[in-house]
C-alpha cells in the first residue's frame, strides 16, 4: 500500500484563496512572530495560531532550513537573516511605488513629500520628492529618527495601545531635539490623543527648529507606513494646514489603494 507523507500532502493542499496552505501557513508563523517581537516558542505560535503542534514544527524546521527563521540556544525561534534582505528590497520598492504619489503632493503643497515606516522602535524614511522651492527641507531617504521628535512617528504611532507606546519610549528614551521637543511620555500620548482627533500629525519646530512637518498614515498599509510634506514654518503655517492636510489625506488613500492592488494578479 503507498504511503503518504503528511508534509508533502499539507503542501499539495490547496488554501481556499486558490494558493497554497502550507506557504500561507508559514507566513502567517513568520508575521506572528514578529507581532511578538520577533522571537516566540511553538507552543505560543500553537495558541495564537490554533494549529497543532506537529505542524507548526514542521513548518518551523523548513524556515529554519531556508534562513528565514534562526533557533536560539533557548529552543526559541527567532526570524533569521534571510529576512533582512527581502526586507530591505521591499522598502526600497514601497518607496519607488510612492514615488509619484509625493510628487503630486509637492505639486499640490510646494513643499517637500516624504514617505516613512517604522521599523522595530524607529522611524525610517523610504521615499523623498524635494520641493522646487530654493527654500526647502530635504531628509536623506534611508535616515532614522526616533518617532516622538517626528510628524511621521506621531502618525504612525497614533493607533497603538498606550501601554506599548510607554514601552517604546522606555527603551528609545526622549531626546530633546530642540526647545520645542516633547519630552514627556505623557505629552507624546496627549499629541496621540491630538492626532486621532484630528486626523494629521504636526511637527511643529519638534525635530529642527524654523521647520513644520504635516503627516498622515497611509490607511490599510501592509506595514505601518506615513507621508508627510515639510517645509519652512513661515509657509507651513495654520492657514497653510487647513489647505494641506485634506490633499494629504486624499493622498494616502489613493496609495493605500495602489499598495493593496500591487499585490494582486490576474
Amino acid at each position: 500500500m503507498p504511503t503518504s507523507d503528511a508534509s508533502t500532502t499539507d503542501a499539495a493542499k490547496s488554501a481556499p484563496t486558490g494558493g497554497v496552505q502550507s506557504l500561507e501557513r508559514a507566513f502567517d508563523l513568520l508575521e506572528r512572530m514578529a507581532d511578538a517581537g520577533g522571537e516566540v516558542g511553538l507552543s505560543e505560535l500553537s495558541a495564537s495560531s490554533g494549529l497543532p503542534l506537529p505542524t507548526i514544527h514542521r513548518l518551523m524546521r523548513t524556515l529554519v532550513a531556508c534562513g528565514y527563521v534562526r533557533q536560539q540556544p533557548n529552543r526559541r525561534y527567532a526570524l533569521g537573516p534571510r529576512l533582512i534582505r527581502l526586507g530591505e528590497s521591499a522598502s526600497r520598492l514601497l518607496g519607488t511605488w510612492a514615488r509619484p504619489y509625493l510628487a503630486r503632493l509637492v505639486e499640490e503643497t510646494g513643499e517637500t513629500a516624504n514617505m516613512a515606516l517604522l521599523d522595530g522602535d524607529e522611524v525610517v524614511y523610504v521615499a523623498q520628492v524635494p520641493s522646487k522651492h530654493s527654500m526647502r527641507m530635504f531628509t536623506e531617504v534611508g535616515r532614522r529618527v526616533l518617532p516622538h521628535s517626528t510628524g511621521v512617528g506621531k502618525a504612525l504611532l497614533a493607533y497603538t495601545p498606550a501601554e506599548e507606546v510607554r514601552a517604546l519610549l522606555g527603551r528609545t528614551g526622549m531626546p530633546a531635539a530642540t526647545e520645542k521637543t516633547l519630552t514627556t511620555p505623557e505629552g507624546f500620548l496627549d499629541a496621540l490623543e491630538d492626532v486621532r482627533q484630528s486626523g494629521y500629525a504636526v511637527d511643529d519646530n519638534e525635530q529642527e527648529i524654523g521647520v513644520r512637518c504635516l503627516a498622515v498614515s497611509v490607511p490599510d498599509s501592509p506595514t505601518a507606513a506615513a507621508v508627510s510634506i515639510s517645509g519652512p514654518a513661515g509657509r507651513v503655517t495654520e492657514a497653510a494646514t487647513e489647505k494641506i492636510v485634506p490633499i494629504l489625506q486624499q493622498v494616502a488613500r489613493e496609495l493605500s489603494v495602489a499598495l493593496a492592488s500591487s499585490g494582486h494578479s490576474a
